[in-house]
């Protein structure tokens, strides 16, 4: 099992896309994993021939562990694949079923108890969820008992869950972190937006002059684009700016490489493409490495502040809310309108302290109230 994230400690097999026996060339694809940010599939890394699986489809299988062996060569496949990968499915009296064939049944309101599997070793596919559900009479999940709570219905974690969970524990129980917030006046900015809507150009998003501003700050503040890693401090040279997407049952972050040497058009297509193929869990490994900062924005869902977790082993994440019309103090003491934005910085304490998370904020506040500097 390859390491397809920088978070990912074992994955899921959803599909395998080659059978024993057949050939393939470098570049094709092999297997379908869900690992804890995405769906992906897996590339030959050279031509061959696959011998044996050893890891059947539904099976979680952490990074190292093989999950099928090749061809010597000669065509001949071994009589003996090996210990298959235990699925983590296979304890108690849970039917034998992919993950995806356990989503698949909770939006169907099919239950797996009877219904035939045939993937590998009857394990229970999508499709037999569908043709289970297709059938007249297809018998219902049992409800649990009914409590003072009313009906309880029990929603099984995806594999993406699941290490989402495990990891924002992780954040929130070792990293002392601390929060500093800023009012932001968009309104050049906002300015700028008009402009290229009326010319009918590309226009690029609040969070994308956000990102490009957060790159700029991060190459005057490199503590910020760093990692605390065994009592050490590791600062980096580039700078990749991770996105957070939110998506129908996860979060996923795919990364914008090389932020600062980027334009905020640029930018703009990068986080559309990356977007588009977190909704569409269609995200390429390399869309998912190596990420230095992390930017989370929901103001489009009308939110004003919100504090985020620190996303380990980065050193901060930048939330960022919504813009919002508000009146201010002008120079002449008289009210004027705005558009404020209020943007919240989590820090990990080890490496940052208030005083640095303070003149981050003031600097990324200056970039973004004069965004000409942005588009050069």
């Amino acid at each position: 099992m390859p390491k397809l994230s920088d978070s990912m400690a074992d994955a899921v097999i959803v599909r395998w896309l080659k059978a024993p026996g057949d050939a393939f060339a470098r570049g094709e694809g092999l297997v379908e994993v869900e690992t804890d940010k995405a769906t992906v599939i897996y590339e030959a890394e050279a031509d061959g021939t696959l011998d044996a699986i050893l890891a059947p489809e539904g099976s979680t299988v952490p990074i190292g562990q093989p999950i099928a062996t090749l061809a010597n060569g000669d065509g001949a496949r071994r009589e003996d694949p090996g210990p298959a990968v235990a699925s983590d499915d296979s304890a108690g009296e849970r039917p034998n079923a992919t993950p995806v064939a356990r989503r698949a049944a909770v939006e169907l309101g099919v239950s797996l108890h009877g219904v035939a599997g045939t993937g590998p070793d009857g394990r229970i596919t999508r499709e037999d969820v569908e043709k289970a559900a297709a059938e007249p009479g297809a018998a219902a999940p049992t409800p649990p008992a009914t409590g003072g709570k009313g009906d309880t219905r029990v929603l099984e974690l995806t594999a993406t869950q699941a290490t989402i969970a495990r990891r924002m524990v992780e954040s929130a129980t070792t990293i002392p972190s601390f929060t500093v917030s800023a009012d932001v006046d968009m309104s050049l900015v906002s300015e700028l937006r008009r402009g290229a809507r009326e010319e009918g150009e590309g226009v690029p998003s609040v969070n994308d002059f956000v990102v490009k501003a957060a790159a700029a700050t991060l190459r005057q503040f490199p503590r910020f684009n760093a990692s605390y890693v065994d009592g050490k401090v590791e600062a980096y040279s580039r700078i990749n700016v991770g996105v957070a997407v939110a998506t129908d049952d996860a979060l996923l972050v795919p990364v914008v490489l090389d932020a600062d040497r980027k334009t905020v058009t640029e930018i703009a297509a990068e986080t559309r493409r990356l977007a588009d193929a977190a909704r569409r869990r269609a995200l390429r490994p390399d869309d998912l490495h190596d990420g230095t900062f992390t930017v989370s924005n929901l103001g489009m869902f009308g939110v004003r502040s919100f504090t985020a977790i620190v996303d380990t082993p980065q050193v901060a994440i930048l939330a960022v809310g919504g813009v919002r019309r508000a009146a201010v103090e002008g120079a002449d003491g008289a009210a004027v309108f705005r558009d404020l934005m209020t943007v919240t910085l989590a820090c990990d304490h080890r490496v940052v302290y208030g005083a640095d998370g303070a003149k981050f904020l003031a600097r990324l506040r200056e970039l973004l109230e004069r965004p000409l500097a942005l588009l050069s």
